[in-house]
């Protein structure tokens, strides 16, 4: 199948540059991506009176060439079909047509041209059906695991750091002696490597005095015991961390942790679409471009690994959206398929379009599903 038009984003188009019969293009609407196939559905006698009809309804001597067309399109001789087409151009060459007219017989003109040729989408196997329409969502879910997979490779939080930032004032910390900048390597005389190690040894203390040891200026000092404070439920020392530690993996590692990642996240999503149908909790999940908007601008402000998960949560979201059994979504193209494989032949345009319709509207009604929970939450409500 070569396709007619390949653009990033969806028309109307910004740029657009024909080259080797194939329309590229830089669409207004900056939402995923947008490739014509030819000849989607099989075509049918009516699809003739779809195209043609406000053109021969202002020149009838396109009447004979259009009727003639429909019995060989109507048998499936479509050999015969594609003879007959050098008719209709030469009327339709020489019809006197409004503006409106003309331009939706030219275009119904090549849609017939790409539905009765050799590469058009309904001829091919159905294997080869449902790779083409698969390959949209897959390249989504596959730039989501490599953003990921960037993102562990750049380095992921483990923890807080050991290092000391602030004390608080007539704390068991300060009265300690512990000080900004002092690294702590045990409690009770257990090395601690990590802050969740430091943090759940001064907890599980039940306020019995601690001991402290620290790397301070490169000398080990050993605090005197102090007793930690019972506050907001917890049992404290008084001080914050110096910040938060990254860990970087290699390649490969980093591919199997975004991997694993996306696996969880499809899974969660495919529980709240659950929820959704069984009238539960999934609905609260849901978000729509204003919350992918506002949770991404609050990403850039905090760090670019959040910005750059944001991104892969997207991509991801994009590609089983668009996996949905629903036309028009690439879901239900890939259904369709599949079930017209089952039954040995292809399904009118009208179903689709018929179909399509309860489609859009369950995809609209997810979107304001979404909308109103972003406002919600936007606006406090």
């Amino acid at each position: 199948m070569k396709p007619r038009k390949f653009y990033i984003g969806f028309p109307p188009p910004l740029v657009k540059k024909v080259r080797n019969g194939i329309e590229y293009g830089i669409g207004a609407i900056p939402l995923g991506g947008y490739v014509k196939i030819p000849g989607m559905h099989r075509p049918a006698p009516s699809d003739l009176d779809s195209y043609f009809g406000p053109a021969m309804m202002h020149d009838p001597s396109l009447v004979g060439p259009v009727e003639r067309l429909k019995r060989p399109v109507a048998e499936g001789n479509f050999a015969v079909a594609r003879s007959e087409l050098a008719d209709l151009d030469a009327a339709l060459q020489h019809a006197n047509l409004p503006a409106p007219a003309a331009r939706a017989a030219k275009r119904g003109r090549r849609e017939l041209g790409d539905a009765l040729g050799d590469d058009a989408y309904w001829r091919a196997p159905t294997s080869k059906r449902v790779a083409v329409i698969a390959a949209g969502p897959a390249t989504n879910i596959v730039f989501a695991i490599l953003l990921l997979a960037l993102v562990y490779m750049l380095g992921v939080p483990n923890g807080a750091s050991t290092r000391v930032h602030t004390v608080a004032t007539d704390s068991p910390a300060a009265r300690a002696g512990l000080r900004p900048g002092d690294r702590i390597v045990a409690v009770n005389q257990i090395p601690t490597k990590t802050f969740k190690e430091v943090s759940k040894a001064i907890k599980s203390s039940k306020g019995k005095p601690v001991i402290v040891s620290v790397v301070r200026r490169g000398n080990y000092v050993e605090l005197p015991p102090e007793k930690t404070v019972f506050r907001n439920g917890y049992y404290l020392f008084g001080f914050t961390p110096a910040g938060i530690v990254y860990k970087r993996y290699n390649p490969a590692t980093a591919l199997a942790y975004a991997a694993r990642d996306t696996w969880d996240v499809t899974a969660g999503i495919g529980s709240s679409l659950a929820g959704i149908v069984k009238g539960g909790q999934g609905r609260k999940d849901v978000s729509s471009t204003v919350g992918v908007v506002d949770v991404s601008s609050q990403a850039v402000k905090t760090d670019y690994r959040d910005y750059l998960e944001i991104l892969a949560l997207i991509s991801l979201s994009l590609a089983l959206l668009n996996l949905l059994p629903l036309l028009p979504l690439d879901g239900g193209h890939i259904a369709f398929s599949i079930f017209e494989g089952i039954r040995g032949r292809s399904v009118s345009r009208a179903v689709y379009e018929r179909v399509s319709v309860v489609g859009i509207g369950l995809v609209l009604l997810l979107f304001f599903v979404g909308l109103s929970n972003d406002l919600s939450r936007i606006g406090g409500g």
